[in-house]
This record gives C-alpha cells, sequence and structure tokens, in this order.
C-alpha cells in the first residue's frame, strides 16, 4: 500500500496524455527519495504553497557548474527529499545514445538517487533529479570513469546543444552536431567554471525549421542556410501539383516574403526577396533545394522572462561560413562573449544588454559591419548621434 494518499496529483493521471505523477509513482516502488517527493507534492497542491529551498551551494570537488542544491523545507516530514540535489550531465551531440548507454546511466543513477530523471531540460543536459548531497563525489566518480561529464549551471556557459543535423537530416545545411561538440570542448572550463554575469546559451540548428528552438531561447543561435538560388526541379513540382498539393496555397501563399510565383505549372522565386526561412524546401524537398554554398546565420539575444520580460533572437551576421576548424565562428563567439562579460551587470543576459546599450557598441567591439539584417524593429526616436570617426573617411 502506497505511503501517501494522493487525490490532487491523482487528477493529473487522468486524460489522453503521459502524466509524470505516473512516472514518480513507479519510481517510489524502489525509492524512499521518490516515495516523499510524491508526498510532498501532494501536500503543496494541498496548501498551494512550495516547499523547496534553496540551500547554499553544493558541487563535486573542481566543478562550479552541473549539480543545483535543493532542500526541502520540511525534513522532519518528509526525510526523503531532505537532501533533493539535481545533477546535470552533458548529453551527446544531436541527443544520440546507444541502449546500452541509457542503462549505465540509469543503473549508476539507481545506486545514489531517487531514480527520477528528466530527458531533457530545456539546457539539453541530462537531467537527474534528487540526490544527497554525501551522494555527489561517488556519484561523480562514477559517470566520469566511464566518459559521462557534468554539464553547466549557474553562470556560467550552459551546455551547448543541437539538432540531429548532417547525422539524419537533409534539410540540414551545417554539421550541426560537430559545431556543437567543437564548443562544448572549446568552453570546458566556462562551462564547468561560472565566472560569467549570467548564464550563456548557444544553440545549433541545421536549417531555419530550428528543431532546438535556438532562436526563442539561445543568447547565440547558429543557423545553417546558404547563397545563391534556391534549386528548382520543376520535373518534381509538377508531381507534387499531380498528387494534389495546392501550390498556389500551400507554398507560394505562405512565402513571407512573396517571393514566388506560380504560373502556367513553373514555379518561380526571386531569390534576391528570399529569407531562407525552408517553408518552401520542407514543403516541396524532392523539388526544392537550398543553394550550393552552405554557412550559418548568427543569431543574438533570445532568453525566457525570468529577471525582464522574453526576448527573440535577431541576426548579427546573415552569412559566415561554418566548416571546421571554425576559427572565423569561433573568434566571433568569443568576441561577443567578451563583450557582454566586460559590460553586463550581475544576472543580465545578452539580449538585455544590448536593448540597454544598443547593437552600435557590440558591433564596434567584435568588428563586425552594420547590415541591414541587423535591424530588429523600427527606430523609437527620429535622432541619429555622430561620432568623429564616423566622418574620418
Amino acid at each position: 500500500m502506497a505511503k501517501y494518499q494522493t487525490p490532487m496529483l491523482d487528477e493529473l493521471e487522468k486524460g489522453a496524455w503521459p502524466s509524470f505523477v505516473t512516472e514518480i509513482k513507479k519510481a517510489a516502488k524502489n525509492s524512499k527519495m521518490a516515495e516523499d517527493e510524491l508526498g510532498q507534492l501532494e501536500k503543496s497542491f494541498q496548501t498551494k504553497r512550495g516547499y523547496w529551498k534553496h540551500g547554499g551551494i553544493v558541487g563535486v570537488l573542481g566543478y562550479g557548474s552541473g549539480v543545483i542544491g535543493r532542500y526541502s523545507s520540511l525534513p522532519e516530514e518528509f526525510p526523503g527529499v531532505a537532501h533533493f540535489h539535481t545533477y546535470r550531465i552533458n548529453q551527446p551531440s544531436g541527443f544520440f545514445y546507444t541502449s546500452e548507454a541509457l542503462k549505465e546511466i540509469c543503473d549508476i543513477w539507481d545506486k545514489y538517487g531517487s531514480g527520477l530523471t528528466n530527458l531533457h531540460g530545456s539546457t539539453g543536459d541530462l537531467v537527474l533529479l534528487g540526490t544527497t548531497t554525501d551522494a555527489l563525489e561517488p556519484l561523480f566518480a562514477e559517470y566520469s570513469s566511464r566518459g559521462w561529464d557534468l554539464g553547466g549551471s549557474g553562470s556560467a556557459m550552459r551546455t551547448p546543444s543541437c539538432c540531429i543535423g548532417q547525422a539524419r537530416c537533409e534539410w540540414a545545411n551545417i554539421n550541426a552536431m560537430d559545431i556543437c561538440n567543437h564548443f562544448t570542448q572549446h568552453f570546458q572550463d566556462e562551462l564547468h567554471r561560472p565566472a560569467f554575469p549570467y548564464k550563456f546559451k548557444i544553440k545549433v540548428s541545421g536549417c531555419a525549421c530550428d528543431c532546438v528552438a535556438a532562436i526563442a531561447r539561445a543568447d547565440l543561435s547558429i543557423i545553417g542556410t546558404w547563397k545563391g538560388d534556391i534549386r528548382i526541379d520543376q520535373a518534381e513540382v509538377k508531381n507534387y501539383a499531380d498528387n494534389g498539393m495546392d501550390i498556389q496555397k500551400e507554398i507560394v501563399g505562405m512565402c513571407p516574403t512573396e517571393c514566388m510565383t506560380y504560373e502556367g505549372g513553373e514555379l518561380k522565386i526571386n531569390n534576391e526577396k528570399c529569407s531562407r526561412c525552408m517553408h518552401c524546401i520542407s514543403k516541396m524537398t524532392k523539388a526544392l533545394r537550398p543553394g550550393e554554398e552552405k554557412g550559418a546565420s548568427i543569431l543574438v539575444g533570445s532568453k525566457a522572462p525570468i529577471v525582464v520580460g522574453s526576448l527573440i533572437s535577431w541576426v548579427l551576421v546573415p552569412f559566415i561560413k561554418a566548416e571546421a576548424p571554425y576559427e572565423e565562428l569561433t573568434e566571433l563567439t568569443e568576441n561577443i562573449i567578451e563583450w557582454w562579460d566586460d559590460n553586463a551587470k550581475p544576472r543580465e543576459r545578452l539580449g538585455e544588454l544590448i536593448e540597454v546599450k544598443g547593437m552600435r557598441p557590440l558591433l564596434e567591439a567584435i568588428g563586425v559591419a552594420p547590415q541591414p539584417q541587423q535591424v530588429k524593429e523600427p527606430r523609437k526616436d527620429p535622432f541619429f548621434f555622430w561620432s568623429e570617426s564616423d566622418f574620418e573617411k
């Protein structure tokens, strides 16, 4: 018989969708921590209060990131969750695991923790929910001996994440997984030892479909794109039409820049107006392909609404080569981080700093020329301010 009666949580198990409550109940059969987590959560629902508190910094020797301290404010009532720390594992690029790897992670976690997991957190890491302070060092020793490293947390570089890219996706314009792995290795110190004003996230998408939602969640978004004309196979366009696709309505009518026409069975694209959004290519994969010169667009500034409201990314560099060893891409990233690190207040994200100071100081600091694509929105005032250097030439 279950230790706790959970009538309010039971309601969350009803309906068509899988429930996290069901999973906690499964773990509670073998874990005192999961059992008491269930009891405390039910109490929170009953009283409409949260009972988690942050009681200090916890971690493993030599690392400042990867473990998020969590304690119950009701340790006498729920002793199993008196300590309930979160442990983040740096995920492989593209979230590729073998069954053996996942079994290994879970077997070790069952020894030291609650058995509860989150695959994956919004940062990207494989998240293990609930362990004690005493278990952190042996837990880390076992994982690291098998090649698993801690992810990022706190005011540090967060674990870079990416889509599956060219591993399985024909739309990918860049090797998203290799770029993600490169930045993960390059920024190891920044990832594990917090020294920034606040968090900094890098996410890589192979194309503008943006399957990792980089444009909405990352301080630096690397989005695969191309230069040149979209390649068109008119015979395949005809096949799509013959098979029932309403090309005028589903493709031409949905183009955000209205750069397409479809007349007499022929599809035409004004590539100078194309924003490379990937809608037409994703809908007519056999008929349309990106241009042959591939690269990336660099966007900056998105975040969730924590300190102030949410922001969405805007363009910093419309096109940059993104080929190994990624020297230009890495130098640009380092310059952006340096400017932000030098100027941001505590808990101020990159996008918030740009909103305060404007795009111009950033462009001057990183040596990127102003371009029309960088305009996020119309000017809010009619005044222009010039510096002496603007007239030197």
